[in-house]
């Protein structure tokens, strides 16, 4: 386990600006110890906002980039205009050259993307990078992934998902095997389409791999948590962590306006205000916020672009957490244990025959 973490962050990433980022590194350095930043944006912005959080000044360090991505730029055109001297580059290559352990950006997702997988580059053996999210559910918190890196995705990218999802829960939740799932349309067997059924066919006969396979999920498990790992494809995955982002939202304004309805609404709201405080806090998707980019060759995380302070916090927070806790070498240690045959007799299988 590290002790000492430097995170690297793009100061200049997000719909809200770098007061936003310094802000949120404040309030986690207040939470998280052994920390130091650096901070890739405009000096000229940058140093005055440190002289007005003077306790991260000791610990930050700040690397000073022209260049700005915009939330609107398409992958292609930022890694042309960025590539090599915009503060989203500046920030993950400090991870590649070795100057930090965990990149943190609030920047546009396509574009945080595509210049995290051209300079990190997936590791050996994963086909594609996916974005996983933390969730939260009626049992505890699970792995959801992947919730929009692809669209699409076959066998062998669906078992690469099951065994970057089991890495990153047993780093987070400290599980020595924890459950995995494949979201379906039903459990039976003979429902879905094929990758979905060809990958739990591999899934289920591999043995000692890290992560015990449950077998199908639907979408009502997510919630429920029935599993500590769901898999599925990045467009599913989206719709799914959009509807449930959309739902506690719609929830928490029915609920607001059934309590302030009339006057005994009201005096209930007040002597429920304990229990009330403790739900808007579940609800809030700053305390989740933080998506994990999985399978390159460094720890990305991608902080929503529209989130606050609080926000901002939650994903430095989820970044200090998964540097600490060796996320790669667990990654690499369950694709060590993985039989990789299993996948090779799978392609032979489905192979056309000459």
């Amino acid at each position: 386990m590290k002790t000492n973490i430097r995170i690297s962050v793009d100061a200049m990433g997000g719909d809200n600006g770098p007061e936003i980022v310094v802000h949120g590194a404040f309030l986690a350095f207040k939470q998280c110890k052994n920390v130091e930043y650096l901070f890739h944006g405009k000096e000229e912005v940058l140093k005055p906002l440190l002289d007005k959080y003077s306790a991260l000044k000791p610990i930050s360090k700040i690397i000073h980039c022209e260049k700005i991505i915009s939330m609107d730029e398409k992958p292609s055109q930022a890694l042309r205009k960025g590539r090599g001297s915009s503060s989203m580059w500046s920030c993950l290559q400090a991870v590649k050259d070795g100057d930090a352990d965990v990149a943190v950006s609030g920047g546009n997702t396509g574009a945080l993307m595509a210049m995290a997988t051209f300079c990190l580059r997936p590791m050996k053996g994963i086909s594609r990078p996916a974005i996983a999210a933390i969730w939260p559910s009626i049992r505890a918190d699970i792995v959801v992934l992947d919730v929009g890196a692809t669209v699409g995705g076959d066998a062998k990218q669906l078992v690469d998902f099951a065994i970057l999802g089991s890495a990153l829960a047993r780093a987070l939740f400290d599980q020595d095997a924890p459950k995995v799932g494949l979201l379906n349309v039903g459990v039976e067997e003979v429902k879905g389409l094929e990758p979905v059924k060809e990958a739990s066919r591999i899934l289920s006969q591999a043995k000692d791999a890290g992560f015990s396979y449950y077998g199908f999920v639907e979408g009502d498990d997510i919630g429920k948590g029935t599993v500590d790992v769901v898999v599925t494809e990045g467009f599913t995955g989206n719709i799914a962590l959009k509807t449930a982002e959309g739902t506690a939202r719609q929830v928490g304004t029915y609920l607001k306006n059934a309590l302030q309805a009339d006057f005994i609404s009201k005096l209930g709201a007040f002597i429920a205000q304990r229990g009330l405080r403790a739900f808007k806090a579940k609800m809030d998707p700053r305390a989740g916020n933080g998506g994990v980019f999985l399978g390159l060759n460094g720890i990305v995380i991608k902080s929503h672009g529209g989130t606050d302070e609080i926000g901002f916090k939650s994903a430095l927070c989820l970044a200090h957490e998964m540097a600490k806790d060796e996320l790669l070498e667990k990654i690499g240690e369950g694709m060590e244990n993985f039989p990789t045959s299993l996948i090779q007799s799978s392609k032979t299988k489905d192979s056309p025959s000459e």
